[in-house]
Order: structure tokens, then sequence, then C-alpha cells
């Protein structure tokens, strides 16, 4: 069996959502939107590891969390984060446990599909890298830095790149070795991997996969939770 380790980046603050407590510790149902969507990871084959990197206030909350979630056959940590989102997510590879597959999760996306991490756990399997995510929906527009226009791409060629993320361990190791020794930051951890030069493929997820970031976000997912 494909062993994996899960690593949740959870250090944002609530500045978008008009909140003093972090997104991933707002509540939805009576639950942390952190805890639903580590429940969500709960059915993959093969899960050995969760890492969360959170807050330095917020370690011995979610530390709790996990002991009360995860069967004892998983295997729980919780690591401080860093600045920036990259820096979190090396935080967390550096308690990796030995395993296959990581998956990058955001920790505000708790309507992810079952169906959707395993197929891109499969593709990851085979291809080194994987992203879920979508086709764009609406005309990008790609614009100067007084905003005007400089290119409209092609549509049909752009994805909205969701979570999870998944690679070989081997492969997310060096990428994130060679991004520190380049100082080079990505705006997500597959962008890592391409600066490498690895291939990275695209698996269709769902419209419902979102990020909950600002407060019209929280009013769909509670509306989501109650249908549940």
């Amino acid at each position: 069996m494909t062993t994996k380790s899960l690593i949740i980046p959870a250090a944002g603050s609530g500045s978008r959502m008009q909140r003093e407590v972090p997104k991933p510790y707002l509540k939805l149902a009576g639950d942390s939107i952190l805890e639903h969507t580590v429940r969500r990871f709960l059915s993959v084959d093969g899960l050995a590891q969760v890492v969360i990197a959170t807050s330095q206030e917020y370690l011995d909350q979610a530390n709790d969390m996990l002991e009360k979630v995860l069967p004892d056959t998983v295997a729980a940590r919780c690591v401080a984060g860093g600045n920036e989102r990259q820096d979190s997510i090396r935080n967390a590879l550096a308690v990796l446990s030995d395993v296959d597959l990581v998956m990058i999760h955001d920790a505000v996306r708790p309507f992810v599909e079952a169906k959707h991490i395993a197929e891109c756990c499969r593709v990851a399997s085979e291809a080194g890298a994987a992203v879920l995510g979508v086709p764009a929906k609406d005309t990008i527009k790609r614009v100067d830095g007084r905003r005007y226009v400089e290119e409209t791409p092609t549509r049909k060629f752009l994805w909205q790149a969701q979570t999870p993320q998944v690679f070989r361990t081997k492969v997310i190791l060096e990428a994130f070795e060679k991004a520190e020794e380049d100082s080079f930051s990505g705006t997500d951890d597959a962008s890592l991997v391409e600066y490498l030069g690895r291939k990275v493929r695209m698996v269709e997820g769902s419209r419902s996969n979102f990020k909950i970031t600002y407060p019209l976000d929280l009013k769909l997912a509670r509306l989501l939770i109650e249908k549940e």
C-alpha cells in the first residue's frame, strides 16, 4: 500500500474574514473549519501521518483536535508556522515520516471529495506531482502595475488550482531544497516543482472545493454543512 502524509498549513490570519480568530479555527456546525478539513482525509488509504503547521498560540488547540480525530494508526504532529505559507510547509516537511506521497491541503477547504483526493494520489504516484483544480470559468486579464490590460490568455488553457496538491516525497523535498537555495518564492507548492523543471499534472475536481476566504464564503460553507 502507498503510504501518505497530509500537511495542512493553518497559520494564516483572519484579516480578510474580518475576524480576530484565524480562519481555520472559525466554527462550522460546532467544530472548527480545520477539524472538518482533517476529517475529509480520514478515509484515505495508507494515511500514516497528519502534520499541521499553525501559529504558536494555536499549537495546543490543533494538537488536541488531532488527538480527538485521528485513529491510533495515524501519527499526529503540529509545528509552528512561518511568516509565509511556503515557510510553514517547509517546517512541516522537516518532521515528515518515511512515506511515499505527500498531500498538501489548505486548512480552509473543508469540502474536498474523497474521490478527488484518491485520483490526485493515483496521478501523483504515476507522474510525480498532481494538482486538483477546475477549468477557469471567467476570462482572466493580465495587467501591469497601473492595472492596464497587457494580455487576455486563451481561457480554454487556464485552470484554477485548488488543493490537495500531491507529490512523491522525493520530488517535493527536492523542490523545496532548490527553492531555498535560489531564494525562489512560489504561489503554490506545485510552482516549486515546476521551478525544479518537473512536470505537474492537473486533476479535475469540483467547484464545491472552494477556499473559505471572505465572509460570504463562510456563509455559503455554513449552508452546505447544514445540508450534509
